[in-house]
Protein backbone atom coordinates (compact mmCIF):
# COMPACT_ATOMS: atom_id res chain seq x y z
CA UNK A 1 0.00 0.00 0.00
CA UNK A 2 2.66 2.71 0.81
CA UNK A 3 4.04 2.23 -2.76
CA UNK A 4 1.20 2.97 -4.27
CA UNK A 5 0.73 5.06 -2.78
CA UNK A 6 3.93 6.64 -3.65
CA UNK A 7 3.92 6.08 -6.88
CA UNK A 8 0.81 7.54 -7.22
CA UNK A 9 1.88 10.92 -5.36
CA UNK A 10 4.93 11.34 -7.34
CA UNK A 11 2.91 10.69 -10.86
CA UNK A 12 0.93 13.24 -9.86
CA UNK A 13 3.34 16.23 -8.88
CA UNK A 14 5.59 14.89 -12.23
CA UNK A 15 2.49 15.81 -14.26
CA UNK A 16 2.22 19.32 -12.09
CA UNK A 17 5.41 20.12 -12.80
CA UNK A 18 4.95 19.41 -17.04
CA UNK A 19 2.09 21.54 -16.47
CA UNK A 20 4.11 24.56 -14.68
CA UNK A 21 7.06 24.05 -17.55
CA UNK A 22 4.92 24.72 -19.78
CA UNK A 23 3.47 28.05 -18.00
CA UNK A 24 6.94 28.69 -17.45
CA UNK A 25 7.48 28.66 -21.53
CA UNK A 26 4.02 30.86 -21.85
CA UNK A 27 6.07 33.26 -20.05
CA UNK A 28 9.55 33.39 -22.07
CA UNK A 29 6.95 33.85 -25.03
CA UNK A 30 5.27 36.64 -23.94
CA UNK A 31 8.18 38.79 -22.41
CA UNK A 32 9.56 38.03 -26.24
CA UNK A 33 6.02 39.38 -27.42
CA UNK A 34 6.44 42.56 -25.63
CA UNK A 35 9.67 43.38 -27.06
CA UNK A 36 8.20 42.70 -30.75
CA UNK A 37 6.01 45.51 -32.15
CA UNK A 38 2.63 44.47 -33.84
CA UNK A 39 3.19 45.45 -37.39
CA UNK A 40 -0.30 43.75 -38.77
CA UNK A 41 -2.18 45.23 -41.32
CA UNK A 42 -5.60 46.69 -40.45
CA UNK A 43 -8.45 48.26 -42.33
CA UNK A 44 -8.13 52.02 -43.53
CA UNK A 45 -11.36 53.28 -42.39
CA UNK A 46 -10.49 56.73 -43.55
CA UNK A 47 -12.14 54.82 -46.63
CA UNK A 48 -15.54 53.85 -46.82
CA UNK A 49 -15.35 50.91 -48.93
CA UNK A 50 -12.87 49.68 -46.48
CA UNK A 51 -15.47 49.42 -43.65
CA UNK A 52 -17.25 45.89 -43.21
CA UNK A 53 -20.58 45.24 -42.68
CA UNK A 54 -20.79 44.04 -38.59
CA UNK A 55 -23.48 41.87 -36.78
CA UNK A 56 -23.14 41.87 -32.80
CA UNK A 57 -24.91 38.92 -31.19
CA UNK A 58 -26.59 39.32 -27.89
CA UNK A 59 -26.83 35.55 -26.63
CA UNK A 60 -28.91 36.15 -23.51
CA UNK A 61 -30.93 34.01 -21.18
CA UNK A 62 -33.43 35.02 -17.94
CA UNK A 63 -30.90 38.58 -17.76
CA UNK A 64 -33.35 40.63 -15.62
CA UNK A 65 -30.65 42.68 -13.59
CA UNK A 66 -28.20 43.45 -16.79
CA UNK A 67 -30.35 43.29 -19.79
CA UNK A 68 -30.57 47.60 -19.73
CA UNK A 69 -27.60 48.25 -18.91
CA UNK A 70 -26.61 45.78 -22.30
CA UNK A 71 -28.81 47.03 -24.20
CA UNK A 72 -27.83 50.81 -23.56
CA UNK A 73 -24.08 50.13 -23.67
CA UNK A 74 -24.30 48.25 -27.18
CA UNK A 75 -26.24 51.14 -28.35
CA UNK A 76 -23.48 53.55 -28.12
CA UNK A 77 -21.37 51.70 -29.98
CA UNK A 78 -18.81 53.83 -32.71
CA UNK A 79 -19.66 52.34 -36.35
CA UNK A 80 -21.63 53.43 -39.26
CA UNK A 81 -25.29 52.34 -38.63
CA UNK A 82 -26.08 51.50 -42.23
CA UNK A 83 -23.27 48.92 -41.66
CA UNK A 84 -23.98 47.98 -38.32
CA UNK A 85 -26.63 45.53 -37.11
CA UNK A 86 -27.41 43.86 -33.58
CA UNK A 87 -29.36 40.56 -32.69
CA UNK A 88 -30.31 40.14 -29.17
CA UNK A 89 -30.66 36.32 -29.54
CA UNK A 90 -33.57 35.74 -26.11
CA UNK A 91 -33.75 32.34 -24.83
CA UNK A 92 -35.57 34.06 -21.67
CA UNK A 93 -38.19 32.10 -20.08
CA UNK A 94 -39.03 34.97 -17.61
CA UNK A 95 -40.49 38.58 -17.35
CA UNK A 96 -37.39 39.68 -19.04
CA UNK A 97 -38.35 39.21 -22.53
CA UNK A 98 -40.88 41.79 -22.42
CA UNK A 99 -39.01 44.20 -20.98
CA UNK A 100 -36.34 43.50 -23.36
CA UNK A 101 -39.24 43.88 -26.42
CA UNK A 102 -40.03 47.31 -24.73
CA UNK A 103 -36.77 48.10 -24.50
CA UNK A 104 -35.64 47.00 -27.98
CA UNK A 105 -38.68 49.10 -29.51
CA UNK A 106 -37.73 51.97 -28.07
CA UNK A 107 -33.89 51.28 -29.56
CA UNK A 108 -35.33 50.96 -33.02
CA UNK A 109 -37.27 54.01 -32.85
CA UNK A 110 -33.73 55.82 -33.31
CA UNK A 111 -32.79 53.85 -36.56
CA UNK A 112 -30.65 50.96 -34.75
CA UNK A 113 -30.90 48.27 -37.04
CA UNK A 114 -31.47 46.38 -33.39
CA UNK A 115 -33.89 42.67 -33.76
CA UNK A 116 -35.69 40.65 -31.24
CA UNK A 117 -34.61 37.16 -31.78
CA UNK A 118 -36.40 34.03 -29.79
CA UNK A 119 -36.60 30.48 -30.36
CA UNK A 120 -39.25 28.25 -29.25
CA UNK A 121 -37.12 26.16 -27.17
CA UNK A 122 -33.23 26.36 -26.28
CA UNK A 123 -31.85 23.32 -28.48
CA UNK A 124 -27.88 23.68 -27.97
CA UNK A 125 -28.19 26.15 -25.30
CA UNK A 126 -26.02 29.17 -26.30
CA UNK A 127 -24.35 27.56 -29.38
CA UNK A 128 -28.21 27.01 -31.08
CA UNK A 129 -28.71 30.45 -30.17
CA UNK A 130 -25.52 31.88 -31.89
CA UNK A 131 -26.07 29.60 -34.68
CA UNK A 132 -29.75 30.42 -35.11
CA UNK A 133 -28.68 33.59 -35.28
CA UNK A 134 -26.05 33.36 -38.08
CA UNK A 135 -28.61 31.90 -40.61
CA UNK A 136 -29.73 35.62 -40.85
CA UNK A 137 -27.01 37.65 -39.67
CA UNK A 138 -26.36 40.06 -42.81
CA UNK A 139 -22.60 40.74 -41.39
CA UNK A 140 -19.66 40.06 -42.49
CA UNK A 141 -17.80 39.46 -39.07
CA UNK A 142 -19.87 38.42 -36.25
CA UNK A 143 -19.05 40.21 -32.52
CA UNK A 144 -20.08 38.59 -29.83
CA UNK A 145 -20.91 39.78 -26.10
CA UNK A 146 -22.50 37.78 -23.12
CA UNK A 147 -24.93 39.82 -20.87
CA UNK A 148 -22.58 41.30 -18.69
CA UNK A 149 -20.13 42.64 -21.09
CA UNK A 150 -19.66 46.39 -21.29
CA UNK A 151 -17.55 46.95 -24.79
CA UNK A 152 -16.15 51.14 -24.91
CA UNK A 153 -17.85 52.97 -27.54
CA UNK A 154 -14.58 52.37 -29.50
CA UNK A 155 -14.58 48.48 -29.49
CA UNK A 156 -15.44 47.43 -33.22
CA UNK A 157 -13.40 50.44 -34.60
CA UNK A 158 -10.08 48.26 -32.66
CA UNK A 159 -10.64 45.02 -33.08
CA UNK A 160 -12.55 44.98 -37.07
CA UNK A 161 -9.63 46.39 -38.71
CA UNK A 162 -7.66 43.68 -38.25
CA UNK A 163 -9.05 41.51 -39.93
CA UNK A 164 -7.52 42.80 -43.11
CA UNK A 165 -5.96 39.58 -43.37
CA UNK A 166 -7.85 37.55 -44.70
CA UNK A 167 -6.63 34.19 -42.69
CA UNK A 168 -7.59 35.65 -39.55
CA UNK A 169 -11.18 33.91 -38.22
CA UNK A 170 -10.95 35.17 -35.16
CA UNK A 171 -9.88 38.93 -32.60
CA UNK A 172 -10.39 38.31 -29.28
CA UNK A 173 -9.76 40.72 -26.49
CA UNK A 174 -8.47 40.87 -22.63
CA UNK A 175 -11.84 41.09 -20.41
CA UNK A 176 -11.76 43.29 -17.72
CA UNK A 177 -13.66 43.74 -14.45
CA UNK A 178 -16.01 46.09 -12.99
CA UNK A 179 -16.35 44.80 -9.85
CA UNK A 180 -12.92 43.44 -8.99
CA UNK A 181 -12.62 44.81 -5.30
CA UNK A 182 -16.17 43.57 -4.34
CA UNK A 183 -15.25 40.98 -1.81
CA UNK A 184 -12.50 38.11 -1.68
CA UNK A 185 -14.42 36.00 -4.23
CA UNK A 186 -14.04 38.86 -6.67
CA UNK A 187 -10.60 39.37 -6.17
CA UNK A 188 -9.35 35.64 -6.67
CA UNK A 189 -11.55 35.45 -9.62
CA UNK A 190 -9.99 38.23 -11.54
CA UNK A 191 -6.36 37.39 -10.11
CA UNK A 192 -6.93 34.27 -12.20
CA UNK A 193 -8.76 35.47 -15.29
CA UNK A 194 -6.01 38.39 -15.53
CA UNK A 195 -3.60 35.36 -15.84
CA UNK A 196 -5.16 34.00 -18.21
CA UNK A 197 -5.97 36.79 -20.50
CA UNK A 198 -2.16 38.58 -20.35
CA UNK A 199 0.42 35.71 -19.95
CA UNK A 200 -1.61 32.34 -21.35
CA UNK A 201 -3.50 34.15 -24.14
CA UNK A 202 -0.96 36.21 -25.76
CA UNK A 203 2.39 33.49 -24.25
CA UNK A 204 -0.02 30.76 -27.07
CA UNK A 205 -0.83 33.66 -29.96
CA UNK A 206 2.73 35.36 -30.01
CA UNK A 207 4.42 31.54 -30.77
CA UNK A 208 1.18 30.44 -33.28
CA UNK A 209 -0.03 28.05 -31.19
CA UNK A 210 -3.99 27.42 -30.36
CA UNK A 211 -5.82 29.79 -28.33
CA UNK A 212 -9.51 30.34 -27.38
CA UNK A 213 -11.96 32.62 -28.50
CA UNK A 214 -13.63 33.20 -24.47
CA UNK A 215 -17.52 33.07 -25.35
CA UNK A 216 -17.59 36.80 -25.61
CA UNK A 217 -15.75 40.30 -26.33
CA UNK A 218 -14.21 38.97 -29.41
CA UNK A 219 -15.40 38.81 -33.23
CA UNK A 220 -15.53 35.73 -35.69
CA UNK A 221 -15.24 36.01 -39.23
CA UNK A 222 -18.53 34.16 -40.74
CA UNK A 223 -16.63 32.77 -43.19
CA UNK A 224 -14.90 31.08 -40.52
CA UNK A 225 -17.53 29.78 -38.45
CA UNK A 226 -19.54 27.94 -41.60
CA UNK A 227 -15.83 26.76 -42.62
CA UNK A 228 -14.98 25.23 -39.30
CA UNK A 229 -18.47 23.29 -38.89
CA UNK A 230 -20.67 25.91 -37.48
CA UNK A 231 -21.36 26.25 -33.68
CA UNK A 232 -22.17 23.23 -31.52
CA UNK A 233 -23.93 22.36 -28.38
CA UNK A 234 -22.29 19.12 -27.61
CA UNK A 235 -20.10 20.05 -24.95
CA UNK A 236 -20.46 23.09 -22.18
CA UNK A 237 -17.78 25.08 -23.68
CA UNK A 238 -19.03 26.13 -27.83
CA UNK A 239 -16.19 28.72 -27.70
CA UNK A 240 -13.26 26.53 -26.68
CA UNK A 241 -14.73 24.06 -29.04
CA UNK A 242 -15.29 26.10 -32.12
CA UNK A 243 -11.55 27.65 -31.47
CA UNK A 244 -9.73 24.35 -32.19
CA UNK A 245 -12.02 23.06 -35.45
CA UNK A 246 -11.36 26.43 -36.99
CA UNK A 247 -7.27 26.10 -35.77
CA UNK A 248 -7.17 22.77 -37.18
CA UNK A 249 -8.44 24.04 -40.17
CA UNK A 250 -5.35 27.07 -40.73
CA UNK A 251 -7.56 30.06 -39.69
CA UNK A 252 -5.36 32.18 -37.62
CA UNK A 253 -6.55 33.58 -34.34
CA UNK A 254 -5.37 37.69 -33.39
CA UNK A 255 -5.19 38.98 -29.43
CA UNK A 256 -5.38 41.98 -28.41
CA UNK A 257 -4.41 42.27 -24.70
CA UNK A 258 -4.54 46.06 -24.80
CA UNK A 259 -8.16 46.06 -25.47
CA UNK A 260 -9.95 45.68 -22.91
CA UNK A 261 -13.84 45.02 -22.41
CA UNK A 262 -15.03 44.81 -18.67
CA UNK A 263 -17.40 42.64 -17.20
CA UNK A 264 -18.80 41.94 -14.51
CA UNK A 265 -17.75 38.77 -11.88
CA UNK A 266 -19.72 36.67 -10.25
CA UNK A 267 -20.43 37.95 -6.32
CA UNK A 268 -21.88 34.59 -4.69
CA UNK A 269 -20.25 31.55 -4.66
CA UNK A 270 -23.00 29.46 -5.60
CA UNK A 271 -22.78 31.90 -9.43
CA UNK A 272 -19.11 31.11 -9.12
CA UNK A 273 -19.58 27.03 -9.01
CA UNK A 274 -21.90 26.83 -12.07
CA UNK A 275 -19.13 29.44 -14.17
CA UNK A 276 -16.30 26.83 -13.08
CA UNK A 277 -18.37 23.98 -13.07
CA UNK A 278 -19.09 24.73 -16.87
CA UNK A 279 -15.74 25.86 -17.82
CA UNK A 280 -14.05 23.04 -15.86
CA UNK A 281 -16.19 20.10 -17.70
CA UNK A 282 -16.32 21.60 -20.98
CA UNK A 283 -12.53 22.06 -21.36
CA UNK A 284 -12.44 18.10 -20.21
CA UNK A 285 -15.54 17.13 -22.89
CA UNK A 286 -13.01 19.21 -25.25
CA UNK A 287 -10.61 17.12 -25.01
CA UNK A 288 -11.78 13.98 -25.47
CA UNK A 289 -13.81 15.34 -28.83
CA UNK A 290 -10.48 17.15 -30.00
CA UNK A 291 -7.35 16.32 -29.13
CA UNK A 292 -6.74 12.76 -30.55
CA UNK A 293 -7.31 14.05 -33.67
CA UNK A 294 -4.71 17.03 -33.23
CA UNK A 295 -2.54 14.58 -32.04
CA UNK A 296 -2.52 12.43 -35.32
CA UNK A 297 -2.47 15.45 -37.42
CA UNK A 298 0.99 15.67 -39.39
CA UNK A 299 0.81 19.82 -39.97
CA UNK A 300 0.26 20.83 -36.47
CA UNK A 301 3.71 21.12 -34.76
CA UNK A 302 5.17 19.03 -31.19
CA UNK A 303 5.15 22.15 -29.53
CA UNK A 304 1.56 23.10 -30.29
CA UNK A 305 0.87 19.73 -29.29
CA UNK A 306 2.38 19.91 -26.01
CA UNK A 307 0.68 23.06 -25.06
CA UNK A 308 -2.62 22.51 -26.57
CA UNK A 309 -2.73 19.27 -24.40
CA UNK A 310 -2.31 21.27 -21.05
CA UNK A 311 -4.59 24.38 -22.78
CA UNK A 312 -7.03 21.27 -22.94
CA UNK A 313 -6.32 19.69 -19.52
CA UNK A 314 -5.84 22.44 -17.60
CA UNK A 315 -8.82 21.77 -15.87
CA UNK A 316 -7.60 18.07 -14.95
CA UNK A 317 -5.41 19.84 -13.18
CA UNK A 318 -7.54 19.88 -10.11
CA UNK A 319 -8.14 16.40 -10.38
CA UNK A 320 -4.34 16.32 -9.99
CA UNK A 321 -4.21 18.64 -7.13
CA UNK A 322 -6.90 17.33 -4.92
CA UNK A 323 -5.29 13.96 -5.25
CA UNK A 324 -1.46 15.25 -4.20
CA UNK A 325 -3.35 16.99 -1.03
CA UNK A 326 -5.26 13.66 0.01
CA UNK A 327 -1.97 11.49 -0.14
CA UNK A 328 -0.17 14.26 1.15
CA UNK A 329 -1.03 12.80 4.79
CA UNK A 330 -0.39 9.57 4.53
CA UNK A 331 2.27 10.20 2.68
CA UNK A 332 3.73 12.73 5.55
CA UNK A 333 3.03 9.46 7.31
CA UNK A 334 5.05 6.92 5.22
CA UNK A 335 7.40 9.64 5.59
CA UNK A 336 8.44 9.50 9.80
CA UNK A 337 7.19 5.60 9.91
CA UNK A 338 9.85 4.18 6.88
CA UNK A 339 13.33 5.54 7.74
CA UNK A 340 14.41 3.79 3.90
CA UNK A 341 12.05 5.80 2.51
CA UNK A 342 13.80 9.22 3.60
CA UNK A 343 16.32 9.71 0.24
CA UNK A 344 13.31 9.14 -2.17
CA UNK A 345 11.53 12.29 -0.03
CA UNK A 346 14.51 14.59 -0.72
CA UNK A 347 14.46 13.68 -4.77
CA UNK A 348 10.63 14.41 -4.45
CA UNK A 349 10.93 17.80 -3.11
CA UNK A 350 12.26 19.03 -6.09
CA UNK A 351 8.62 19.30 -7.47
CA UNK A 352 8.38 22.32 -4.74
CA UNK A 353 9.70 23.57 -8.08
CA UNK A 354 6.43 24.13 -9.75
CA UNK A 355 5.39 26.45 -6.54
CA UNK A 356 8.00 29.19 -7.46
CA UNK A 357 7.37 28.48 -11.18
CA UNK A 358 3.83 29.48 -10.81
CA UNK A 359 4.67 32.36 -8.31
CA UNK A 360 7.33 34.28 -11.16
CA UNK A 361 4.44 33.72 -13.88
CA UNK A 362 1.93 35.06 -11.97
CA UNK A 363 3.36 37.85 -10.64
CA UNK A 364 4.63 38.95 -14.08
CA UNK A 365 0.98 39.42 -15.04
CA UNK A 366 -0.18 40.79 -11.28
CA UNK A 367 2.28 43.54 -11.94
CA UNK A 368 1.86 44.34 -15.52
CA UNK A 369 -1.95 45.12 -14.05
CA UNK A 370 -0.99 46.81 -10.95
CA UNK A 371 2.60 47.77 -11.11
CA UNK A 372 5.71 47.03 -9.54
CA UNK A 373 6.93 48.43 -6.41
CA UNK A 374 6.99 46.99 -3.13
CA UNK A 375 3.95 47.35 -1.41
CA UNK A 376 2.24 45.68 -4.91
CA UNK A 377 4.75 42.72 -4.29
CA UNK A 378 3.27 42.16 -1.11
CA UNK A 379 -0.28 42.73 -1.99
CA UNK A 380 0.71 40.10 -4.86
CA UNK A 381 2.54 37.27 -2.24
CA UNK A 382 -1.19 37.57 -0.02
CA UNK A 383 -3.14 36.82 -3.34
CA UNK A 384 -0.96 34.81 -4.44
CA UNK A 385 -1.31 32.19 -1.06
CA UNK A 386 -5.30 33.11 -1.02
CA UNK A 387 -5.86 32.19 -4.90
CA UNK A 388 -4.30 29.05 -4.80
CA UNK A 389 -6.15 28.26 -1.16
CA UNK A 390 -9.10 28.76 -2.01
CA UNK A 391 -8.68 27.09 -5.56
CA UNK A 392 -7.40 24.44 -4.14
CA UNK A 393 -10.93 24.72 -1.98
CA UNK A 394 -12.75 24.38 -5.53
CA UNK A 395 -10.98 21.25 -6.37
CA UNK A 396 -13.50 18.69 -5.09
CA UNK A 397 -15.96 21.04 -7.09
CA UNK A 398 -14.12 21.28 -10.39
CA UNK A 399 -13.03 17.64 -10.45
CA UNK A 400 -16.48 16.35 -10.26
CA UNK A 401 -17.09 18.31 -13.23
CA UNK A 402 -13.36 17.03 -15.05
CA UNK A 403 -14.87 13.77 -14.19
CA UNK A 404 -17.87 14.05 -16.00
CA UNK A 405 -16.65 15.59 -18.70
CA UNK A 406 -13.66 12.85 -19.54
CA UNK A 407 -16.43 10.05 -18.58
CA UNK A 408 -18.82 11.58 -21.14
CA UNK A 409 -22.07 12.54 -18.94
CA UNK A 410 -24.24 15.04 -20.39
CA UNK A 411 -25.71 17.75 -18.39
CA UNK A 412 -27.50 20.72 -18.96
CA UNK A 413 -25.71 24.13 -19.82
CA UNK A 414 -26.36 26.27 -16.74
CA UNK A 415 -25.78 29.86 -17.24
CA UNK A 416 -24.02 31.93 -14.81
CA UNK A 417 -26.49 34.10 -13.20
CA UNK A 418 -25.80 38.12 -13.53
CA UNK A 419 -26.15 40.87 -10.74
CA UNK A 420 -25.78 44.15 -12.00
CA UNK A 421 -22.96 44.77 -8.73
CA UNK A 422 -20.75 47.84 -9.90
CA UNK A 423 -20.35 49.04 -5.89
CA UNK A 424 -19.73 47.65 -2.94
CA UNK A 425 -22.76 49.59 -1.87
CA UNK A 426 -24.80 46.92 -4.42
CA UNK A 427 -26.02 43.67 -3.06
CA UNK A 428 -27.04 40.56 -4.45
CA UNK A 429 -29.49 39.85 -1.99
CA UNK A 430 -32.88 39.34 -3.36
CA UNK A 431 -31.88 38.31 -6.62
CA UNK A 432 -34.25 35.40 -7.87
CA UNK A 433 -31.95 33.80 -9.73
CA UNK A 434 -29.40 32.58 -6.95
CA UNK A 435 -29.23 28.96 -6.42
CA UNK A 436 -30.79 28.36 -2.60
CA UNK A 437 -30.07 24.50 -2.93
CA UNK A 438 -26.57 23.42 -0.85
CA UNK A 439 -24.24 21.27 -3.19
CA UNK A 440 -23.50 17.74 -1.88
CA UNK A 441 -19.99 18.58 -2.75
CA UNK A 442 -20.05 21.32 0.07
CA UNK A 443 -20.14 18.23 2.92
CA UNK A 444 -16.91 16.49 0.92
CA UNK A 445 -15.41 20.27 1.51
CA UNK A 446 -16.76 20.41 5.63
CA UNK A 447 -14.91 16.86 5.58
CA UNK A 448 -11.71 17.57 3.64
CA UNK A 449 -11.35 20.98 5.96
CA UNK A 450 -11.30 18.36 9.08
CA UNK A 451 -9.12 16.13 7.32
CA UNK A 452 -6.49 19.24 6.86
CA UNK A 453 -6.99 20.23 10.33
CA UNK A 454 -5.89 16.22 11.57
CA UNK A 455 -2.63 16.91 8.99
CA UNK A 456 -1.92 19.88 10.59
CA UNK A 457 -2.33 18.53 14.08
CA UNK A 458 0.11 15.45 12.66
CA UNK A 459 2.59 17.84 12.07
CA UNK A 460 2.74 18.61 15.96
CA UNK A 461 2.48 15.33 16.44
CA UNK A 462 5.28 13.86 14.55
CA UNK A 463 7.70 16.99 14.53
CA UNK A 464 7.88 16.93 10.54
CA UNK A 465 6.75 20.57 9.16
CA UNK A 466 7.39 19.58 5.62
CA UNK A 467 3.68 20.05 4.56
CA UNK A 468 2.52 22.46 7.36
CA UNK A 469 2.04 25.25 4.86
CA UNK A 470 0.43 23.23 2.30
CA UNK A 471 -1.84 21.79 5.17
CA UNK A 472 -2.82 24.92 6.13
CA UNK A 473 -3.60 26.40 2.82
CA UNK A 474 -6.07 23.27 2.28
CA UNK A 475 -7.72 23.51 5.86
CA UNK A 476 -8.32 27.68 4.79
CA UNK A 477 -8.97 27.15 1.52
CA UNK A 478 -11.99 24.27 2.04
CA UNK A 479 -12.72 26.38 4.80
CA UNK A 480 -13.25 29.73 3.07
CA UNK A 481 -15.67 27.55 0.11
CA UNK A 482 -17.55 25.75 2.81
CA UNK A 483 -18.59 28.52 5.14
CA UNK A 484 -19.52 30.70 2.03
CA UNK A 485 -21.38 28.09 0.52
CA UNK A 486 -23.47 27.77 3.90
CA UNK A 487 -23.69 31.49 4.24
CA UNK A 488 -25.03 32.62 0.88
CA UNK A 489 -27.30 30.48 1.03
CA UNK A 490 -28.83 32.77 4.08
Amino acid sequence: MDIAIIITYTLALLIIFMYSLAQLNLLFNYLKSRKQPDNSPTFDFSKTEEIPYVTVQLPVYNELYVMDRLLDNIAELDYPKDKLEIQVLDDSTDESVTSTADHIKKLQQTGLDIKHICREDRTGFKAGALKEGLKIAKGEFIAIFDADFLPGKNWLLQTIPYFKEQNIGVVQTRWGHINRDYSMLTKIQAFALDFHFTMEQVGRNYKDHFINFNGTAGVWRKTCIEDAGNWQGDTLTEDLDLSYRAQLKKWKFKYLEEVETPAELPVVISAARSQQFRWNKGAAENFQKLYWNMLKDKTVSFKTKFHSFFHLLNSSMFLLVLLVAILSVPVMYIKNNNPLFSWYFNVIAFFAMSTVIFFFCYWHTFKKIHGKGFWNFMEYVKMFFTFFSIAMGFSVHNSMAVLEGHFGKKSEFVRTPKFNINTLKDSWKGNKYVNKNISGNTVIEAMLMGYFGFALYSAFKLQDFGLFIFHIMLFLGFGFVFFKSITSKL
